[in-house]
């Protein structure tokens, strides 16, 4: 890699333009204009047909976009045709604008004109690339020569203006801004600016696009701010953001942006667009929801209007994409499983306001879910996340130490497969090993009798390896009557360490569930799960289970 033939091709502005820096965030939402169907459809390696990019409008509209750039309508008959059915099928409600892109070349802004007759509003925009590089190496034309073109441009526009119904807003982008003498961009924007003679009660738009990303981000927020500062008639201009993402940091060039001045933000969702993409507006928008402002833009069915993007772009959002990706909530350590569970029971005592560890928003927020989104488990979970699963998918309250002796049974076999273990496997196990287990012991049938010193005397039908056997047992109560029954017909040294039950809520009807820690002869311990209708058997059928994992381990003398 030869780093000496690379340079410095931006410039910064003539003067300091530091008052940016004061502001600590964006605190109110600009104006979106979604370019998702002309800058992200044109990035496409297969474009979306005519109806995919109606169902994608509509979609636009559903998550609250008042502007949407709908295509260029003079590079293909496909753009023309879908800004045609806009129209005339009546598809752009009444407070949404469209708006088309076009060069400052005169037979592309006729046929514009032409696509867009009969509606009722719309913003023409108009462009011609200013950087030193278009303008030495593409078009070898001079600084006036190159803003002549825009200045035609813009009269043009206005001389057509006058011959169309609709209520047009005028836009121009000086492309390639980022490469331009910041002074220069100012010259050939208030050119324009004095052509168009806006007013505050009709502004026009000027656009200042990283068309490609060529500095840090506070370069160009400096180049903002000069514009900002600078432009004609700034009172009735709208200065528009249209970042690219060549380095990477689009994002932060579109908030220092919006710091330096501007008013108006273009960008796509999920960041679809040429090369490394435009700005994902989800993204920019979120990052301000998050501070307590009111983007105006819906994205509280995010996982819904993702799959309608996947759907109509073929394209796939990456699992790590802010807000929107699979993982982006996702917790496999055990430590943050820990913060999250606490943080989260923090929140449901005092729900006035969002401060759980390791997530920065609420998932429910946009549409995703804790038990599903957040706690994932692997190798690295612990116990408090792998327990939450069993008691968030399926009602099992795990009592500590089962939690803690479960989860490391977990993360072992996690660890073994090398691989996420789903909640229904997760379930699984739980069955296999230790719910309800009926090899090689079970009990079959029961009956007590009370006598009347209080002793319980317990009558079991049981099969152990596979023969039948009835046996009895007494204690101070119906289980310790059974465990000891157990006891004496295994020839097995064990106690009840701990005893806990709950009900167990599955779909509409209610078991029992009991949970028995059994500690051997050996001091080992071993829980076992039973569930029933009856809490009697609920609790026989965790005895069986914890002794059914004694015998599974090898141990026992019968």
């Amino acid at each position: 890699m030869d780093y000496k033939k690379y340079g410095k091709e931006y410039y910064l502005p003539p003067e300091p333009c530091y008052d940016w820096v004061k502001k600590d965030c964006v605190d109110h939402a600009p104006t979106w204009c979604s370019v998702d169907l002309r800058d992200g459809n044109q990035a496409l390696i297969i474009p979306m047909s005519l109806e995919e990019k109606i169902r994608y409008f509509k979609t636009l509209v559903q998550v609250g976009f008042k502007e949407i750039e709908v295509g260029f309508p003079a590079a293909s008959e496909t753009e023309y045709e879908f800004c045609r059915r806009l129209i005339e099928d009546n598809l752009i409600p009444d407070d949404v604008t469209i708006q088309v892109l076009m060069q400052a070349r005169p037979h592309i802004i006729r046929k514009t004109f032409e696509a867009i007759k009969g509606a009722k509003r719309a913003i023409v925009h108009v462009y011609n690339s200013t950087s030193v590089a278009q303008r030495e190496q593409v078009f070898k034309k001079s600084k006036e020569e190159v803003k002549q073109i825009a200045v035609d441009g813009a009269k043009m526009l206005k001389d057509l203006a006058h011959e169309s119904d609709a209520d047009l807003t005028f836009e121009y982008s000086p492309e390639s801004f980022t490469g331009t003498e910041p002074e220069y961009a100012l010259e050939v924007c208030n050119a324009v600016i004095d052509v168009w003679e806006p007013t505050p009660d009709h502004k026009v738009i000027i656009n200042c696009p990283v068309t490609v990303e060529m500095s840090m981000p506070h370069v160009y927020a400096c180049q903002i701010e000069y514009m900002n500062k600078h432009l004609n008639r700034r009172d009735s201009v709208v200065l528009s953001l249209h970042p690219h993402n060549d380095r990477g940091t689009g994002i932060a060039d579109t908030e220092l942006g919006l710091l330096a001045g501007a008013d108006r933000v273009e960008g796509t969702l999920f960041g679809n667009g040429e090369r490394t993409g435009n700005i994902d507006l989800i993204t920019v928008a979120m990052n301000m929801y998050v501070l307590g402002i009111d983007p105006k833009l819906d994205f509280s069915n995010l996982p819904e209007i993702r799959a309608v993007y996947e759907d109509v772009t073929r394209m796939k959002v990456y699992d790590r994409e802010p807000y929107s990706g699979d993982l982006v909530f996702a917790a496999f350590s055990g430590s943050h499983q820990d913060a999250i569970a606490k943080g989260f029971a923090h929140h449901k005592a005092h729900p006035e306001h969002w401060n759980v560890p390791y997530l920065l928003i609420d998932p429910a927020d946009i549409g995703r879910h804790y038990d599903r989104d957040v706690i994932r488990i692997n190798s690295q979970s612990g116990k408090s996340g792998i327990g939450f699963v069993l008691q968030q998918y399926y009602g099992y309250d795990l009592p500590k130490q089962f939690r803690q002796e479960f989860g490391y049974y977990i993360k072992d076999i996690s660890d073994h497969r090398h691989a996420e273990l789903m909640p229904h496997e997760i379930k699984d196990i739980f069955d296999h090993d230790f719910n309800n287990l009926k090899s090689p012991l079970f009990v079959s049938d029961y009956h007590f009798i009370r006598k009347n010193n209080n002793e319980y005397h317990a009558y079991l039908d049981v099969t152990f390896k596979e023969k039948q056997y009835d046996i009895t047992g007494k204690g101070n109560g119906r289980l310790d009557a059974v465990a000891n029954a157990l006891r004496h017909f295994l020839k097995i040294d064990y106690d009840i360490e701990d005893y806990s039950e709950h009900a167990l809520s599955i779909g509409s009807t209610s078991k029992a569930c009991a949970y028995i820690q059994m500690t051997d002869e050996d001091g080992e311990h071993r829980f076992g799960v039973g569930v029933d209708d009856d809490i009697i058997l609920a609790s026989i059928y965790a005895l069986v289970s914890a002794i059914n994992r004694y015998f599974r381990e090898g141990k026992g003398e019968k």
